[in-house]
């Protein structure tokens, strides 16, 4: 007589309580509380932030708050085409539209962006991409959209010489020193350990093989090349136009190229501090930024408030649903 196989529904149970299934849903509604809790300590840190912000945006003009709004959810589509540039297989757009936006929430649950990159990995696994060869494609963009940024910023700094006014903006030499001391340390940590263990320099090596492969492969398909480069490109610039509107309703006195300039610089200076969502260092980053470019800082913090209230604050509620949504059928 043949053997019963075990239903699949008991297949996550504990093997001793036989209730690993049910706490797991009670672990995740727990995940999806972090970002609250982040945003509600970041507003009692910064209490006469928040007032004065308030004050500022209580006058904005409605109007381009919406359009702001609106903006807001297309910065989506550029980090999906670069999504996809970097991934040889094609994906499903919608799919991978809705990823991206629960992979926003849960970015503010982990540092340096590991959120996001967690969910993503999870959907190319799904989607029967080899873990290796999913991760090489998350570091591809890894890679690609930081050095986009940078490029397009020297690229207006080249264009509009007078715009960036960096005094204020990066810390003082001992601080920049003390910060480059420490990467360099961590570096050389890591990078004794790679060469040091045997298991690990064979699996380092081997998944950089996987990786250089995969980015020539991406890079010898002018599609997938376009679309990595060009949505790496468009990221940044789509996030500039999102403050440069939130700027107007505000009545900045700032150009409006200047006011991307100013992202740009922020957004590179507060990418090296690995805070969840950049909770705390883009705020700081973006109001001197804004204020070394002429903005006064009362103006100036409103501006940085409703800006992360609309691509920060504004899609936790909808993306935490998509997370869910997307676990439930199996999707992640």
């Amino acid at each position: 007589m043949a053997l019963a196989t075990p239903s699949t529904e008991h297949r996550d149970e504990h093997p001793v309580t036989g209730q690993g299934s049910a706490k797991r849903p009670v672990l995740r509604r727990l995940i999806f509380l972090v970002p609250l809790l982040l945003i509600a300590g970041w507003a009692v840190a910064n209490r006469s932030l928040l007032v004065d912000g308030c004050r500022e945006l209580v006058a904005a003009d409605r109007g381009w708050l919406a359009a702001a709004v609106v903006l807001m959810v297309g910065c989506w589509v550029p980090v999906c085409v670069a999504r996809q540039g970097a991934t040889l297989e094609p994906l499903p757009f919608g799919r991978l539209f809705a990823t991206q936006v629960a992979a926003g929430t849960a970015n503010h649950v982990l540092p340096a962006g590991l959120g996001a990159h967690a969910v993503t990995l999870r959907f190319l696994t799904r989607r029967g991409i080899p873990p290796a060869r999913a991760a090489a494609s998350l570091a591809l963009y890894s890679l690609v959209e930081p050095a986009a940024r940078v490029l397009l910023l020297l690229a207006l700094i080249a264009v509009y010489p007078e715009s960036l006014r960096p005094a204020g903006l990066l810390p003082d030499g001992g601080v920049l020193a003390l910060t480059l001391g420490a990467v360099v340390v961590v570096a050389g940590l890591v990078a004794a350990v790679v060469f040091a263990v045997p298991a690990v320099r064979r699996g380092v090596g081997g998944f950089l093989r996987i990786a250089l492969t995969d980015a020539r492969a991406v890079h010898s398909r002018p599609p997938r090349l376009l679309a990595l480069w060009g949505g790496a490109f468009a990221f940044p610039a789509a996030q500039a136009t999102v403050l440069m509107a939130v700027a107007t309703a505000m009545d900045v006195p700032v150009a409006s190229m200047d006011v991307a300039i100013a992202y740009l610089a922020a957004s590179v200076v507060a990418g090296g501090i690995p805070t969840p969502g950049g909770i705390g260092s883009v705020e700081a980053a973006l109001t001197l930024a804004l204020a070394a470019a002429g903005c006064p800082l009362a103006l100036a913090t409103g501006t940085v408030l409703g800006f992360r209230m609309i691509t920060l604050w504004l899609p936790l509620i909808p993306g935490a649903l998509l997370l869910g949504m997307l676990i439930r059928r199996k999707i992640l």
